[in-house]
C-alpha cells in the first residue's frame, strides 16, 4: 500500500489500488479530507464502478445513447431525441459523475422560463434520465440525478411566452432616466438574456458596425453574479446585429466612465437582489406613467367606504400605488425581439443565430406559434373584406 505524502503546494495525496496493477491518486487539502475521499473511492470500487471512466462527459454518453436509439426507433422519433439532447447542451462538457440533481433542475427551470411546454420539459428530463441509466448500466456512475427532478406546470411556475403589445413597446421606447431602461431597450431590440446582459461591457458593443458581441454570461451563486466565459450555451456565444433604434439610443447614453453597460447603483455588477430592485423600480415607473387607474376602487381610510382611486402627483408618494400594468419580464422582452424578427421576415436560421438558441427547433417552435396567430389574423381580414362585397 502506498503511504500518504505531502506535495509542494501543501496538498496531501494517497493512492488506491484499482486492479490490474493500476492505482488511482487522490488529492486533498488535509489528511481528514484525504481519508474521506479514499473511503468514498473504495466504496465506489466495491460497487463495481469503473473509476477509469470518471472523465467521461455527459455529451459522450448522450452520443452513445443516441447511437443506440437510431437503431431502435423511427427517424422522426430519433430526430425528437436529438432535439432533446440539444436542450441539455449546458451539461454536455460536464463530467457525468459530477452532475447533480440541482444542475438538471436549474436547466429545466431555465427552459420553463423560456416558455417550453410541460410535455417538452418532461421529454428533456426523460432523455437525461435515459442517458444516465445507460452510464449506470456500464458501471460509470451509481445513481441517476435526473430521477427525482420536478417539472414546473405552465400555469404555476413557467412564465407565459408572449411578446409585448405595440402599446407596451411604446412604453419601453419612452424616454427614462431609470437604470432599468438600458436593460429593457437591449433585451427588446437585441434579445439578450438577463445572464448575458448583466456582464455586458461597453467594449462588447460596436456602435459603428451596429453589433453586440455576446461572449460571456453570469451564473447566480448564493445571489451573487459569477462570470462565466462564453454564453449560456455554445450557440449563445454570438454577434448580434442591432437595429438603428438601439444604436441611436446607446449612442446617447451617459456611460459615467463605467465599463459595465447595466451596472448597479454603486457601479458594480448586478447581483440577483440588485437586478430585482432595479427592475421593480423600472416597472414602478412604467406603471405610474402608463397605468390606467380609472377603474381602481379603494376604501376611504376615514370612512371605510369604497371610492375612486386618486392618482398621486408623484410615484414616490407615501401611499402604495396600485400596480395595474402587466409585470413585464426579461423573457417577454426577449420574445418580443424574436417576434419582431418574425414580423420583419427574418429567415429561421438567421433568427436562430441572433437569438442564440441551441438548436433551430426552439426557434421553429416560436415561429410556428406565431404563424398560427398571425395567419389567423390574415384570414380574418379576408372574411372582413368578403363581408363587404357579399
Amino acid at each position: 500500500m502506498i503511504k500518504n505524502s505531502k506535495r509542494k503546494d501543501g496538498r496531501v495525496k494517497s493512492a488506491v489500488y484499482i486492479g490490474d496493477g493500476k492505482y488511482k491518486y487522490v488529492y486533498a487539502a488535509n489528511n481528514k479530507e484525504l481519508s474521506q475521499k479514499v473511503q468514498e473511492l473504495k466504496i465506489q470500487l466495491g460497487k463495481g464502478i469503473d473509476i477509469t471512466a470518471e472523465l467521461d462527459t455527459f455529451g459522450e454518453w448522450a452520443d452513445r445513447w443516441l447511437k443506440l436509439k437510431k437503431a431502435e426507433v423511427s427517424n422522426g422519433r430519433y430526430n425528437t431525441y436529438t432535439y432533446r439532447v440539444r436542450n441539455l447542451e449546458p451539461l454536455r462538457k460536464v463530467q457525468i459523475g459530477k452532475i447533480r440533481a440541482a444542475d438538471i433542475q436549474e436547466l429545466i427551470l431555465d427552459l420553463a422560463a423560456e416558455g417550453y411546454a410541460e410535455k417538452t420539459l418532461k421529454d428533456v428530463k426523460n432523455t437525461a434520465s435515459q442517458v444516465f441509466k445507460l452510464a449506470i448500466s456500464n458501471r460509470v456512475i451509481d445513481f441517476n440525478p435526473a430521477e427525482h427532478i420536478k417539472i414546473p406546470t405552465t400555469a404555476e411556475q413557467a412564465e407565459p411566452r408572449r411578446a409585448l403589445t405595440e402599446e407596451e413597446q411604446q412604453w419601453i421606447l419612452a424616454p427614462s432616466e431609470n437604470r432599468g431602461h438600458h436593460a429593457a431597450m437591449i433585451m427588446m431590440f437585441a434579445g439578450l438574456r438577463r445572464g448575458e446582459l448583466i456582464p455586458l461591457l461597453w467594449s462588447d458593443i460596436d456602435l459603428d458596425n451596429g453589433t453586440i458581441n455576446v461572449n460571456k454570461s453570469v451564473e447566480m451563486i448564493d445571489g451573487k453574479s459569477v462570470v462565466k466565459r462564453g454564453a449560456k450555451t455554445e450557440a449563445g456565444e454570438r454577434i448580434v446585429y442591432i437595429p438603428k433604434v438601439l444604436v441611436n439610443y446607446l449612442s446617447g447614453v451617459d456611460r459615467q466612465n463605467n465599463l459595465l453597460v447595466c451596472p448597479s447603483s454603486k457601479g458594480t455588477m448586478l447581483t440577483d437582489s440588485g437586478w430585482k430592485r432595479m427592475w421593480d423600480s423600472y416597472l414602478a415607473e412604467l406603471n405610474f406613467k402608463f397605468g390606467n387607474f380609472d377603474n381602481i376602487i379603494v376604501n376611504d381610510p376615514k370612512t371605510g367606504q369604497p371610492q375612486k382611486y386618486q392618482k398621486p402627483k408623484s410615484r414616490f408618494a407615501p401611499k402604495k400605488i396600485p400596480f395595474v400594468i402587466p409585470r413585464i419580464t426579461a423573457h417577454w422582452l426577449r420574445h418580443t425581439f424574436i417576434t419582431m424578427m418574425y414580423m420583419a421576415g427574418v429567415d429561421l436560421l438567421t433568427a436562430k443565430e441572433q437569438a442564440g438558441h441551441a438548436d433551430v427547433q426552439t426557434t421553429m417552435e416560436i415561429y410556428t406559434h406565431l404563424d398560427k396567430i398571425y395567419k389567423a389574423k390574415q384570414i380574418s381580414k379576408l372574411d372582413e373584406y368578403l363581408s363587404k362585397i357579399g
